[in-house]
């Protein structure tokens, strides 16, 4: 068993897309939109049979908020609701203490609560 690779080996390696995520989350395509989770994807799936089927108005993927200069939070969806009503949605499967600061900062500053999914 070969214990080291060479320069090219590892290069191939790097092509083929090996790189596995730090919470095991797999890169998932659909409608050629990438997103970092399947679960992501598949709540994308979602609203767009809830927009088909008009149980909501809309959506927007990845809303960026600013929440202090250099300091920015990433939504995975924002759903426009039939009443006029909002929700900002992020899918987590494992919540990072980053997210946790800037969630609190966000719904401290925008007074909104995120849901997560």
């Amino acid at each position: 068993m070969q214990e080291h690779w060479s320069i090219e080996e590892y290069r191939e390696y790097q092509k083929k897309g090996n790189k596995k995520s730090k919470y095991g989350a797999v890169k998932t395509s659909v409608d050629g939109q990438t997103f970092d989770s399947k679960k992501e994807a598949d709540y994308y799936c979602e609203l767009k049979l809830r927009l088909q089927s008009g149980d909501i108005k809309g959506f927007c993927l990845q809303p960026v908020f600013i929440l202090a200069p250099g300091l920015k939070y990433k939504a995975d969806f924002i759903v426009f609701n039939n009443d006029d009503t909002s929700e900002i949605i992020d899918t987590k499967g494992f919540k990072t203490k980053e997210y946790i600061a800037k969630k609190k900062i966000f719904e401290d500053k925008y007074n909104l609560k995120i849901k997560e999914e």
